[in-house]
């Protein structure tokens, strides 16, 4: 598994709240003991919202904020990938006071770590998280209106047909959990490997093993 689809899972399995030892981190996503220990301290390093030690085990904490205000995901978001933008921008003025605020802000997050890159340069690339917001217009309507998407990833040449569900956001990704009637099963996507989405005239009900409740209540019964 590629490093950063390894990190993304890793998020993925800390964010139910538990503490989780890094020997059964490392049983679950089929690598070392030692890599996990290095990709913990990068995922902190990064600013990711995750606590804990070798030995003891890990867990992720409270959403980011920025003292003296709470930020929520959408404002996050929007102060996350509007820095990227503009930092990937051509006016070369704008992009480096995109990086300036990006240390400033940086160094008033709670969290401590000492990653050289600053706050909106940290994994994955800002490429590809501006790539995703693309997106997010089209995705948030949809799971309000209840509507099938058609979607094709990056690393696959056939569309899948999907009912979206939620966003959510984790360590700068965003996914987007779904049911796929393409699978016949729940899809986890990161956003900023979407190559193409349409928005189909389908729209969907609730059903019996295809909701967010079904979701988790596999996801409890696996642990």
């Amino acid at each position: 598994m590629p490093r950063a689809d390894r990190l993304v899972e890793m998020i993925r399995i800390l964010r139910d709240g538990r503490l989780h030892r890094a020997e059964d981190l490392a049983q679950r996503l089929g690598t070392s003991l030692r890599t996990v220990y290095r990709d913990m301290d990068r995922l902190i390093a990064s600013g990711v919202p995750v606590e804990g030690r070798r030995g003891f085990g890990y867990r992720a904490t409270a959403a980011v904020t920025l003292p003296p205000m709470n930020l929520t995901m959408t404002e996050l978001e929007a102060l996350h990938l509007g820095l990227a933008a503009v930092a990937q921008g051509g006016d070369s003025e704008l992009s480096a006071a995109a990086r300036s605020l990006s240390g400033r802000i940086d160094a008033v997050l709670p969290e401590d770590r000492d990653h050289p890159g600053g706050w909106s340069f940290a994994t994955p690339p800002l490429g590809d998280a501006v790539a995703g917001f693309r997106h997010m217009s089209s995705l948030r309507a949809a799971i309000r209106a209840r509507q099938k998407l058609q979607i094709t990833m990056r690393d696959a040449s056939d569309p899948m047909v999907l009912r979206p569900l939620r966003l959510d956001y984790w360590g700068r990704v965003w996914t987007l959990t779904s049911w796929s009637e393409t699978t016949r099963g729940f899809a986890e996507l990161r956003v900023d490997r979407i190559a193409a989405l349409r928005v189909l005239p389908q729209l969907f009900v609730d059903e019996p093993g295809r909701t967010l409740q079904d979701l988790e209540a596999q996801r409890l019964a696996s642990t």
